[in-house]
């Protein structure tokens, strides 16, 4: 088979299903370009979900083991549930899960957990109601994200909590944020805040590193490391002393993984990305749509997968020093997901 021939593991599929997002945040979508007349994508654009089935079928063929269903915001995608029956019915498939806001959990859990998904990331930069109505943009409270998860929670579905910290914006919310999911079962993991796309203004200086925020939370409250779930998860794990529950940091600014990276990221359109940073993808619904058969499908994606050179975190300060102030063509989150 060719999964076994393949020099490079590829363990995990991050699925875009839209491009559409009900926040607005700095990170992402910064209300100065997505505003009301945004020329999103029209859905005559957009991979059918027979056809994202048909795509992660291969996938799984090739040796992927997880999918995530990201955007935008997912939940903003007509029948979501649908789709996820589908690719819960793929032999080989061992974890099925969602990158979400959280504001439409109430509505959409238990529904999303009976068509089979295991777990839902949910994104919540801060506790502080006037802060995260800044950061999102929307002014949406922090209440409705926490009714969200306590939804989520209640339909049996695992639950993460994705924290970006930018320094001068919301690095006063760590030890807040530590000290309300440190007594739940949700695992709350730290971002550093990255210079995805084009669009967000970052700069290295924004950065608060994994150093800097370990440091913080463990002069109130002692952790240690814990090993990784798996070969190739980006996130550091380290677990409390008192055995309360444990906390992960995403550190792909002041750490490099791009050597252990398992995955790779579909757009809504059917665009592959072998990196978040990636400037261009390859267009694989024009290849549906030829009347390609799976097995040339396949083949087309193995030889994507097998000749790809990304290594953009190990390159970023390179690239730096050499135009300051400037930083290459990139596609933006909104787009591709997380």
């Amino acid at each position: 088979m060719i999964r076994d021939q393949m020099k490079r593991p590829l363990r995990d599929l991050r699925l875009s299903v839209t491009d559409r997002c009900n926040f607005r945040c700095r990170y992402c979508m910064p209300k100065e370009i997505f505003g009301p007349d945004y020329p999103f994508l029209p859905e005559s654009q957009l991979l059918t979900y027979e056809e994202m089935e048909r795509l992660a079928r291969i996938f799984v063929h090739l040796g992927v083991q997880k999918i995530r269903i990201t955007g935008g915001e997912p939940l903003l995608r007509r029948d979501i549930d649908q789709l996820i029956r589908m690719l819960h019915r793929i032999e080989g498939l061992k974890d099925l899960a969602m990158s979400t806001n959280g504001v439409l959990l109430p509505k959409y859990a238990g529904t999303l957990k009976e068509a089979g998904l295991n777990r839902v990331s949910v994104s919540l930069d801060s506790l502080d109601d006037e802060r995260f109505g800044r950061i999102n943009g929307r002014g949406v409270r922090v209440k409705s994200v926490l009714s969200g998860i306590e939804a989520a929670r209640r339909a049996g579905l695992q639950v993460k909590i994705n924290m970006v910290v930018q320094k001068g914006i919301n690095e006063q919310d760590i030890l807040p944020m530590t000290r309300y999911f440190k007594k739940t079962d949700c695992v709350l993991r730290f971002i550093e805040y990255m210079d995805v796309g084009n669009v967000n203004g970052w700069k290295m200086d924004q950065v608060v590193s994994k150093n800097e925020i370990l440091n913080t939370i463990e002069r109130i409250f002692p952790i240690e490391p814990l090993p990784p779930n798996y070969p190739g998860e980006v996130a550091s794990r380290f677990k409390f002393k008192d055995g309360s529950n444990e906390i992960g940091v995403i550190s792909s600014v002041t750490d490099m993984f791009c050597s252990s990276c398992t995955r790779a990221r579909m757009s809504a359109e059917g665009r592959l990305f072998t990196c978040l940073f990636a400037g261009k993808g390859t267009d694989l619904r024009r290849l549906l749509r030829s009347g390609m058969t799976d097995d040339e499908l396949l083949d087309q994606v193995t030889q994507i997968w097998e000749h790809r050179v990304d290594r953009y975190s190990e390159e970023r300060q390179e690239l730096l020093n050499q135009a300051p102030g400037r930083n290459r063509k990139k596609i933006e989150m909104s787009y591709i997901g997380g």
